[in-house]
Order: structure tokens, then C-alpha cells, then sequence
């Protein structure tokens, strides 16, 4: 049997779906899925090559039990001389208990391009077909495996860019997010409750006591827990998204203020040539680095001047655009020759291109060579004192690191680290359409409007939670998010 029509592949039907979902050098690990893969599979295994014909030999995958592994061989299927494709171990999964709630495969065959090709091929001619974006997590959600925060942070272990960043994943991974939307939830669906009772009531059968209170917001107070639980989570986003996708932090000043040599040294590597001869940087380098464990773009720049050398003028020119949208700027100051007119006019320039609240939340002033020469009072910039730095030597890195946490604390709005925090732009939107929303509905109880007019907002509310963790949701708005997945996850 051969899966042919992989135009009419979607999320939503039952298909068995194979993908290369891991190369590594040596070893290359496929991943297969569905009702059936496991009998499907083992017309192209064997456990034997002697007697790879025999019966038992072919139903060695089929008798397997779930979680345990078998050595042999892929072989392809439909010939009498069946021919030899890999050596594998398939580790076995039955239903429910494997990743995806289906019987399920895990085929770790050598490494390189061709052999998982020719592994996929077998597959594919045995009835599987290549899965799409994300399919087995979206398989997991559905059979009910995991929730949609689960699912979308397996994205972001995946995309993580540090240690920290990846362990802030793996806490909703582990359900922290979950959790605390259930708690959430289940407050307002108390409160919920509590309103629709005197709703489902006609006028004579509630009680004179009932009819006093039936325009105020019954469990009130809980409801404002709620709020404020909510809100803590959309505010957790703004440290989130920087330690998801980092910050950029340029590196400017004048030609030889010794950009270069603290680009490299906040590198650990000889990425950007150093020499005396002014203008050696022609052109903006880059790197990536992990500051106190935030991602962090960081750039060289070419030196700030006037300059006749064409080349020069466009690097410098490319300068002044990476000024403008960096989250930090490190203007770094010439300790032998401290704080200079060119200084202070490029300042200025920066001053203007930023803006003026912006550069002075953003910018970091440091004083390189202080092993050779401290600032003096003369040389404080708007009164401030800057950071004192040894591209050569090291000394004064971690003052540096700790002025580049300082910048980053403010703009976070100083949000401190929460167990459960919010992970994804798509759950920070909903989170702040329940807050709005019940928002809304204690605004007008605050002003004793009907519960008629309430209840639906509290409903509102609950129902943007329920889209969070997946009870609430539409085939397009999942297709949508499983399609940014990475094939085989």
C-alpha cells in the first residue's frame, strides 16, 4: 500500500504520518504515527536477515509490546529478494500511552542524508505519508495527550536560545501555565454561577433578601482576584518575549574607542579584527551571547567620524540605522583620550535619532582602558557615571553585565520572575481580552447595572481562557498554530 495523495493532507484526518524528526551526526531518528503504523511498519522490518521470509521473523513488531525497543532491519517491501536498506532500532509505543495517543514508532537509523531518505522512502511505500508542521503535537493535543500551552511551549524548548530561556519553557511544559488558567477559570465560572442563578429565576420566586443584591456582582471580591492573577500574566510577557528572542545591543563610538576588542572579548572569541589604524571596521559583525542568561544580538559597529572613504561611509551609515532600533547601545569612550568634542556631538546625533526619553533609558556609557586611565569628573556625560571597562584585560565585565540587567529590569517595567507566565503573543491576547472583558463586567457592577448585561462579559471571559488552553477553539485558528511547528514535532 502506497500513500500517494499528500495534496489532501490535513490536520484533522486519520493518516499515518512518518517525518525525520531529529539528524545528528551519527544517527538520524524517525518518527511514525496513527492507527495501524505498527502493522504497517513491520512490512518493512525484520528482526532477522537469515529468515527474513518467515512468518514469525515478520510479526516480531507486531508482538512487540508498547515502550520496548527491537534491533533489525528496514528492508524494502513488494520484492521477492527483499533488499537491505538499514540497520535500526524501533522503539514501539501502543496506545494511549506514547506521545501522540496513538501506536507509535521511534526509528533510529544511521546518520547522514541518504539513509533516513531511504528509511522515509520504505515508509512511505508502506502507506505512511510525511507529516505536516507540528502534526504529532497537534495529534497530542487532540487525543487529549496535552493541553495547547503544553504544546506551544514544545515549540519554545525548541527555539530556546539560552539555559534560562529554556528552563522558563519547560516550567509550562510541565503545566505551570495550565494550572494557573484552570485556577483562574474555575474563579469565574464561580462567579459565573453566582450570577446566572438569579437569572434563571423569574421575579416572584426569588426572595426579598435576593431581590436587595440582584444588581450587584455576587462573589465580587473573587472576582478581583481573578483580575489581578490575570493582569500578573500579561505583564509576565514582557520578560518572557526578551528571554525568548533577546535583545539587540549595539556597540559604538568613535574609530579605536575599542569596540572590536569588547565585541570579542564579550564574545570569548577573535570575531572582529583589531588594529590601531582608525576605520578597520568598515562594515556592522555580529554575534550571539548569553548575558545572565537573556539572549543578547550583539553588533560591531563602524567607528563614528566624518569620512571620505566611500566604503567607510556607507558602513558608517549602516551604523546609524542599527542605532536607531537597538534595544541597548554601549557607547564606548577612549579612557586615553576621555570624553572628546566628536564624543559629544555623535552623542547628540544619537540623542536626536533615538529620542531623548529613549536614549537615556537605553544607553550605556563606558569608559574602556581604565586599567590605564579612571574618568574624572570632567568626563561624567548628563551627569552620569559611566561604566568603567578593560577591553583588554576583562576588568569591570561584570559591572557591565549587571548595567545591561539594570537597562533590561526597566524595560520590563521591573516584572519579576513568576512560575507561570504567559509564553506566546496568542496567549497574552487572550489574556487580555479576559481581562477586559471582566474588567468590563466590574465596571458595570460597580454602577449596579442589570446581570444580564454582566453575565455575558464573565462568559466572555472564561471563554478567552478556554481558548488558551485548548477547550475552546476552531479547526482554522489550530491549523494556523501548528503550521509554525517544526516538521516531526
Amino acid at each position: 500500500m502506497t500513500y500517494n495523495d499528500s495534496s489532501r493532507a490535513n490536520y484533522g484526518d486519520d493518516a499515518l504520518i512518518a517525518a525525520v524528526a531529529a539528524v545528528g551526526g551519527a544517527l538520524t531518528l524517525i518518527r511514525c504515527s496513527g492507527k495501524g503504523s505498527i502493522e504497517s511498519a513491520s512490512s518493512v522490518f525484520t528482526t532477522s536477515l537469515k529468515n527474513a521470509h518467515e512468518k514469525m521473523e515478520k510479526n516480531a513488531l507486531i508482538n512487540a509490546h508498547g515502550n520496548t525497543v527491537l534491533h533489525g532491519w528496514i528492508v524494502k517491501p513488494g520484492v521477492k529478494k527483499q533488499e537491505i536498506i538499514d540497520e535500526v532500532l524501533v522503539s514501539v509505543f501502543r496506545s494511549p500511552k506514547s506521545y501522540t495517543g496513538e501506536d507509535s514508532l521511534d526509528i533510529c537509523c544511521h546518520g547522514g542524508l541518504c539513509s533516513g531518505a531511504a528509511v522515509m522512502a520504505a515508509l512511505k511505500e508502506a502507506g505512511f505519508r510525511d507529516a505536516l508542521a507540528g502534526e504529532f503535537t497537534f495529534r497530542a493535543f487532540i487525543n487529549g495527550k496535552i493541553d495547547l500551552t503544553k504544546s506551544e511551549s514544545v515549540m519554545e524548548l525548541v527555539s530556546a536560545k539560552t539555559e534560562e530561556s529554556r528552563r522558563r519553557a519547560v516550567l509550562r511544559l510541565c503545566g505551570s501555565l495550565q494550572t494557573e488558567i484552570n485556577e483562574i477559570k474555575y474563579i469565574l465560572v464561580s462567579v459565573l454561577a453566582g450570577a446566572e442563578i438569579f437569572l434563571d429565576y423569574s421575579d416572584d420566586e426569588v426572595s426579598a433578601e435576593a431581590d436587595e443584591i440582584s444588581g450587584v456582582l455576587p462573589n465580587r471580591d473573587s472576582a478581583l482576584l481573578a483580575l489581578d492573577r490575570l493582569k500578573k500574566l500579561s505583564n509576565s510577557w514582557q520578560t518572557e518575549r526578551i528571554f525568548q528572542e533577546g535583545i539587540t545591543c549595539v556597540i559604538a563610538g568613535r574609530p579605536n574607542a575599542g569596540k572590536s576588542s569588547l565585541f570579542n572579548l564579550l564574545l570569548k572569541e577573535d570575531r572582529s579584527i583589531v588594529t590601531e589604524v582608525p576605520g578597520t571596521t568598515r562594515d556592522w559583525i555580529e554575534a550571539r551571547v548569553s548575558v545572565e542568561g537573556i539572549p543578547v544580538r550583539l553588533i560591531d559597529t563602524a567607528g563614528l567620524r566624518e569620512s571620505s572613504d566611500s566604503i567607510e561611509k556607507i558602513g558608517i551609515q549602516r551604523s546609524r540605522r542599527l542605532l536607531q532600533e537597538a534595544d541597548i547601545v554601549l557607547y564606548l569612550i577612549d579612557g586615553g583620550q576621555g570624553v572628546t568634542k566628536e564624543d559629544n556631538d555623535e552623542i547628540g546625533m544619537i540623542n536626536d535619532e533615538r529620542g531623548e526619553q529613549k536614549t537615556n533609558e537605553t544607553i550605556l556609557f563606558l569608559w574602556n582602558k581604565c586599567d590605564l586611565e579612571k574618568p574624572q569628573k570632567s568626563d561624567l556625560i548628563k551627569n552620569i557615571t559611566p561604566v568603567c571597562v578593560s577591553a583588554k584585560t576583562g576588568e569591570g565585565l561584570a559591572d557591565l553585565y549587571l548595567a545591561i540587567n539594570s537597562v533590561i529590569f526597566k524595560k520590563t517595567s521591573g516584572v519579576t520572575f513568576e512560575p507561570a507566565a504567559v509564553g506566546t503573543a496568542r496567549q497574552k491576547n487572550l489574556v487580555d481580552a479576559a481581562c477586559s472583558s471582566l474588567e468590563e463586567a466590574l465596571s458595570l457592577a460597580e454602577r449596579v447595572e442589570p446581570l444580564d448585561f454582566i453575565a455575558p462579559l464573565l462568559r466572555d471571559a472564561v471563554n478567552s481562557l478556554g481558548e488558551i488552553t485548548g477547550e475552546v477553539s476552531t479547526a482554522d485558528i489550530l491549523e494556523e498554530m501548528f503550521s509554525k511547528f517544526c516538521v516531526g514535532k
